[in-house]
């Protein structure tokens, strides 16, 4: 694949084009940047299934005929409550979380979002809570627990852990779209909103076994929660081993 011999740094600067491109332009065709894979095909919900806060044994310890059956019947909810307008998601704010069909490992993903007052949402990565997203405003009414701190914080990570909090507020008001990059190599994740980098080699908490890394691969969520919130641009790149490698080695060095 052409992705896994272009330099981390290439790679970075087109995706860092792409985000800003996205945040200003998009058109009727679903064009992922190179080296990316289109998650959401902007007809239809192929390629999703529906979770909700599940320990992700729930699913995993399945028999492949039982999972199966599970995403069939998860399917019902998410055609209540999910649909494919204009090559956006667009989710009513209730039902289960969409949830791609395929488990991932290291990864780069590009999504854009749109959400509305008073809800708040996220995206989990492998199955697990999640990267947050706010009604950062005071009306919003959730400022006693961290939105006016604004979005892209990894939410469910201790108060003490790196990554809880966004660096910096960088939502856009209501009614604009915003754009995510997240790359999660190990346990490790960095957050760009909207060109800013809130969170820098974070290693993000297993919410459901807390004394355990997170598990090598799983599903990526997007979460609905009390509101409308529309995603497009659901664009996603596998990271290969050498990169992995080279940026785990980074951090460790970092450390010494």
């Amino acid at each position: 694949m052409r992705s896994s011999v272009l330099s981390a740094a290439v790679l970075a600067a087109l995706a860092v084009a792409t985000l800003a491109n996205r945040a200003v332009a998009h058109d009727d065709a679903v064009k992922p940047p190179e080296g990316f894979i289109a998650l959401f095909n902007g007809e239809n919900l192929d390629g999703w299934w529906g979770l909700s806060t599940d320990h992700y044994k729930t699913y995993r310890d399945l028999s492949p005929e039982e999972f199966e059956k599970k995403k069939e019947e998860s399917r019902k909810d998410v055609q209540q409550h999910w649909r494919a307008e204009n090559h956006e998601l667009v989710n009513d704010g209730h039902g289960l979380y969409l949830t791609t069909n395929r488990f991932y490992g290291d990864f780069e993903l590009l999504v854009d979002y749109k959400t509305v007052a008073k809800a708040d949402s996220g995206i989990y990565l492998r199955g697990i809570p999640q990267v947050q997203i706010w009604d950062y405003t005071e009306e919003g009414g959730k400022w006693n627990i961290g939105a006016d701190k604004g979005s892209g914080g990894l939410w469910n990570n201790p108060k003490d852990w790196p990554g809880k909090d966004p660096l910096e507020l960088a939502d856009n008001p209501f009614g604009q779209w915003n754009s995510f990059r997240i790359k999660m190599i190990g346990q490790y994740v960095n957050v760009w909103l909207n060109g800013k980098h809130v969170v820098k080699d974070a290693k993000m908490c297993n919410y459901f076994e807390k004394d355990k890394p997170i598990p090598a691969d799983g599903p990526i969520q997007l979460q609905t929660h009390g509101g409308e919130i529309r995603w497009r641009n659901v664009f996603l790149r596998e990271i290969g081993q050498q990169e992995a490698a080279e940026y785990l080695a980074k951090i460790e060095a970092e450390k010494k």
